[in-house]
């Protein structure tokens, strides 16, 4: 079995509120890279897990985020 690597394991899970919520993931290292979008419609989930390559998360419009800490309201 593989150990875990502390630098990934969170989830987040957003939830669109509106049609169009954008959320882009950017890479870690050096030089922050975006490296992957999604586009949510009003009521659709998104699960993400932070990774050895992605280490933070922009979210456009209007949206929910749940973490283990909480939820927070965008837009």
């Amino acid at each position: 079995m593989a150990e875990p690597d502390d630098s990934s394991g969170d989830y987040i899970v957003v939830k669109a509120m509106e049609n169009g919520v954008t959320i882009v993931g950017l890479t870690r290292g050096k030089d922050t890279k975006f490296h992957h979008s999604e586009k949510l419609d009003k009521g659709e989930l998104w699960i993400a897990q932070f990774t050895e390559n992605t280490s933070a998360m922009k979210i456009r419009g209007h949206a929910i985020v749940y973490t283990k800490h909480g939820e927070i309201s965008t837009g």
